[in-house]
């Protein structure tokens, strides 16, 4: 049965308090056998054997090399010690600590296992305790562990390509992994989600296993089947190989890993109520709203570099004249002084010019009319000829020609706070947006010297996270917007203090954008995009949790009704974008086939069906069976659209889901959205 049950409240968030909501229907909330699996790993892992005299075989959790040997030949020899820490949230710190005795090098697991889901992380550490440098240690794996499914079953991987700017970001991949498999997943560039996505569903007969590898740099995991028997994953940092010095520490990636039983769907909606319960940032102890509704004038300016004061008022006042009322102007790259170059970046102040006073008179317009701001930032990339490179070259991989602001330079990233700290108060800027227009593996590594491969990526990992956790503690209301030429940087650290609010940079066109809905739901419960198309195909296409609107306010043709009346209807339904997620058709980039998908919020009993037929389909109408419902329950189904009226109809949730929801689409290309309540 999948009536409606409970809710669960979330825990501590990155040090804070914060509490949500989230609930499932009986068959997506977490099974007793699943939170069994998690405590049974806990146990094994983190807590210890107290029969085994007190220890624990760490060994299948993570993996190093240390002075040329594989830490299993000798990490039973070390010094083993663990603790538990209790916290407010119901989670319990568990860290094991194992240390060398003769150098002094400590490895540490700070591990979790959450209460209310049956999901375990942890994060790997290392510190020289010791007087001298250590030998050299390498290839270090967040995660080496063997995970078994259904006996006699076989493995299959479910995956997604990671953003790349094309119609196919996100594309879901799903490999079969038979007995001797060996296959290996790897990101570019250095930056997380670019080409490939660090989240996986591993299924295994009627039970599966979720591992998300969190780190936000050069990232390798390893799916392997030695013996046929489990599936053995290896995960970590691409590259390692250095020497610590006295009294040095670095940290490695974060590994989440989630049990689940039944069916893989099931899975993603319990991990996105997981997301919604302890991951999705909350300013000001709040979620994010939904919707959020954006607006930016940069596609008429050619991003800021052509906008000035007036423009960038003149704007606000017209959106809000045309009835679209705004959640927040956004002010993109090219404000501050760049010689009409936006990409030359490293001077970081307003330019007076164009923008009298700073950014306060404009702030100070919008926030009279209930509107806050969005100002666009790249500080981690410097153009030659500006002011970092000129005053602080030795803060820059690369020098004085420009490069990478080095965020593992303790003078650069504290400067950066301070500075950047002031621009958002003195210009009274409410949400802080970063891009991060590079790749910075290449930099990274050639500032390494042969016995410290690794430890540039490593610090600035460390850095760019220190960085943003001192920008929230100054200003606790502010929402972070992580971007990295779109979607490019989306591990899950960095979802825990920041919100892509533009999925991928890849937003002009309404086939992969639906398609980017479509997989990308199963991961990430809010994120957003935009577009200045003013079709309303293409609009309905990129309706999600956010959106910004680049239409130009001087364009007195467009059809600014026709569009309020589409933002008026997605206001109506957005707030079931955090509820449960169905796709009800299968992915396709194809023209001649229809997509289409459902969020349903069984405490509310309420849900969202989105369909589009693409402009080479031959299909007029179809049955789409939904999922989630109450079978015994009857519901209420109408069009969302205003524009698009019918007569509502009632159906049971048996008939809902076994038959399915009867869609006609007489346009090509077109779209039926339909909300339901039960009744």
């Amino acid at each position: 049965m999948r009536a409606v049950t409970r809710a669960v409240t979330a825990g501590i968030l990155l040090g804070g308090m914060v509490t949500g909501t989230g609930a499932w229907a009986d068959g997506a909330k977490p099974t007793q056998p699943e939170m069994d699996r998690a405590r049974q790993w806990d146990a094994a892992k983190f807590e210890g054997n107290a029969d085994a005299g007190g220890g624990v075989d760490v060994k299948p959790l993570f993996s190093f090399v240390y002075d040329g040997k594989p830490s299993s030949e000798f990490l039973d020899s070390w010094k083993l010690e663990r603790s538990a820490t209790p916290g407010a949230d119901g989670r319990v710190l568990h860290t094991i600590t194992c240390t060398d005795p003769k150098t002094g090098l400590q490895a540490r697991i700070d591990g979790f296992r959450y209460p209310d889901f049956p999901t375990v992380e942890w994060t790997i550490h290392f510190k020289n305790t010791g007087t001298i440098d250590t030998p050299i240690l390498s290839d270090i794996l967040a995660m080496d562990a063997t995970l078994n499914g259904d006996e006699g079953a076989e493995f299959t991987l479910h995956r997604n390509k990671g953003d790349n700017c094309t119609a196919d970001s996100f594309e879901p991949i799903h490999e079969p992994l038979p007995a001797k498999a060996d296959l290996t997943v790897a990101n570019t560039g250095g930056r997380p989600t670019q080409i490939s996505f660090p989240y996986f569903n591993i299924q295994a007969g009627g039970r599966g296993f979720i591992v998300a590898l969190s780190w936000a740099g050069q990232w390798r995991t390893q799916f392997r089947r030695d013996d046929g028997a489990g599936l053995r994953i290896r995960a970590g940092q691409e590259k390692t190989h250095f020497l610590l010095h006295p009294g040095e520490e670095v940290r490695g990636p974060m590994v989440v890993l989630q049990f689940y039983e039944g069916t893989r769907t099931r899975a993603q909606n319990v991990w996105r109520q997981w997301m919604i319960a302890h991951n999705v940032p909350r300013p000001g102890g709040k979620l994010p709203s939904l919707p959020q509704l954006n607006a930016c004038s940069s596609h008429q300016f050619g991003e800021m570099i052509h906008a000035d004061r007036d423009s960038q008022t003149f704007f606000v006042d017209k959106y809000l004249e045309h009835g679209m009322k705004l959640d927040y102007w956004w002010m993109d790259a090219g404000w501050y002084p760049c010689d009409g170059n936006w990409g030359k970046t490293g001077t970081w102040e307003v330019d007076q010019t164009r923008f009298p006073g700073g950014f306060k008179p404009i702030t100070d317009h919008a926030h009279g009319k209930d509107v806050k701001i969005i100002v666009w930032f790249e500080p981690e990339r410097v153009a030659g000829g500006t002011w970092l490179t000129e005053n602080h070259p030795d803060w820059i991989l690369g020098g004085k020609d420009g490069g990478l602001l080095n965020l593992g330079n303790d003078q650069a990233r504290t400067w950066l706070i301070e500075h950047v700290d002031k621009l958002l108060t003195d210009n009274g800027i409410d949400l802080y947006r970063q891009d991060f227009n590079m790749d910075p593996l290449g930099a990274w590594r050639k500032n390494d010297t042969p016995d410290r491969q690794g430890i540039t990526e490593i610090r600035h990992v460390e850095g760019y996270f220190a960085y943003w956790d001192a920008l929230r503690q100054r200003h606790p209301d502010m929402l972070i917007d992580s971007c990295a030429s779109g979607g490019r940087r989306n591990d899950l650290e960095t979802l825990r203090r920041a919100v892509p609010l533009l999925r991928s940079d890849y937003i002009m066109e309404p086939v992969g954008n639906q398609c980017h809905t479509w997989a990308l739901s199963e991961w990430f419960p809010f994120y957003g995009t935009g577009t200045s198309k003013t079709d309303p195909y293409m609009i309905r296409s990129i309706l999600c949790p956010s959106q910004t609107a680049c239409w130009d306010q001087r364009d007195d043709k467009i059809d600014f009704a026709g569009i309020r009346g589409i933002v008026d209807e997605w206001k109506a339904f957005a707030p079931n974008y955090f509820g449960d997620y169905y796709p009800i058709t299968p992915y396709s980039l194809d023209a001649d086939q229809w997509i289409g998908w459902q969020f349903d919020r069984p405490e509310a009993g309420e849900g969202l069906v989105q369909v589009f037929r693409r402009d080479a389909c031959p299909y007029e109408s179809a049955q789409l069976p939904l999922q989630g419902l109450d079978p015994a329950a009857k519901y209420r189904v109408g069009p969302a659209s205003p524009l698009n009226p019918g007569e509502a109809v009632e159906m049971t949730g048996t008939d809902l889901m076994d038959k399915g929801l009867p869609v006609a689409i007489s346009a090509k290309p077109g779209w039926a959205f339909f909300t339901y309540k039960r009744i």
